[in-house]
């Protein structure tokens, strides 16, 4: 059972795909809360929308691949440009002339995608555990996009799971690895079963798809530079996924305040909901005053 359920469901169609949006509330501003990496749907926001929705109004929706959205194979549907124009096209479903875009992980790099190409429709933006290339990743992860085609070793440990072929062959054991890693606080058992169910709602061909997606054509500190609107950054000193370090160079980029949360890992609002509901909220309000 939800803890609410949705005022407002439904399926926009952009270029052959459909997606699957829900709304809560009614009160503007308008806060749209963005799909992350399509491994998990719009459902791991489930701690913010009854908060949120008791101020705001508020968007979800789940990008392709996952969710109430179809399983697209297609790369460049995954693209960075191709998700800020699904979210722009959902704001015209939902006839939100502009919202506050909260983005997690590489939600932040959509949320910064649909601010640039569209910064009429962005008021401001919130970076979460931001996935964007800003520093050197974490040493483990280093080479995983070097390998990701290659054969996996016959004893494949940690982050050599991450890997086409293993996907293929172990999908179930790389997401329980893989969430391991995000939720890397003590005592988080509920948001990995969680997370791990909603990963087998999708499946291999569908995250390979996304990996071959086209870059962008913009360099992420360019893309921030760019931004011209309030900026809030969260990231946690516990994130094994991004480095800490990512939200402070992201943070001097945008010259946007920097939430460091002390020892939050990679989804602080699936883990931290409480501390992370008040920040957003606080924030929400200073740019709507």
């Amino acid at each position: 059972m939800r803890a609410r359920s949705p005022d407002v469901e439904g399926v926009v169609e952009r270029d052959g795909v459909r997606l699957g949006y829900e709304v809560f509330g009614s009160a503007e501003p308008s806060v749209l809360l963005m799909p992350t990496w399509t491994i998990i749907h719009s459902r791991f926001w489930k701690m913010q929308v009854p908060y949120l929705a008791r101020h705001h109004r508020v968007i979800t929706y789940d990008g392709p691949g996952n969710g109430r959205s179809d399983r697209v194979t297609d790369p460049s549907r995954y693209a960075a440009d191709s998700y800020a124009a699904d979210a722009a096209a959902v704001l015209d479903a939902c006839r939100a002339a502009t919202a506050i875009v909260v983005g997690v992980s590489l939600g932040a790099e959509y949320a910064t995608r649909l601010a640039n190409l569209h910064p009429d429709r962005v008021s401001a933006v919130v970076l979460v555990g931001s996935a964007l290339s800003l520093v050197a990743p974490h040493p483990a992860r280093a080479a995983i996009s070097d390998r990701f085609f290659e054969p996996y070793p016959p004893e494949a440990r940690g982050w050599d799971k991450y890997n086409a072929a293993y996907w293929h062959d172990h999908y179930h054991d790389f997401v329980e690895f893989f969430f391991d890693e995000v939720f890397s606080e003590p005592h988080s058992t509920k948001p990995r079963e969680d997370a791990v169910s909603w990963a087998l709602e999708t499946g291999p061909v569908v995250l390979e798809a996304g990996e071959r997606r086209p870059a962008s054509g913009i360099d992420d500190a360019t893309a921030l530079a760019g931004l011209r609107c309030p900026v809030l950054v969260i990231h946690g000193t516990g994130d094994r996924i991004l480095p800490y370090e990512v939200g402070v160079e992201a943070a001097r980029i945008t010259a946007g305040p920097l939430a460091t949360l002390e020892g939050s890992g990679h989804l602080p609002n699936v883990r931290d909901p409480v501390r992370f509901n008040l920040l957003l909220r606080a924030f929400i309000e200073q740019v709507a005053a």
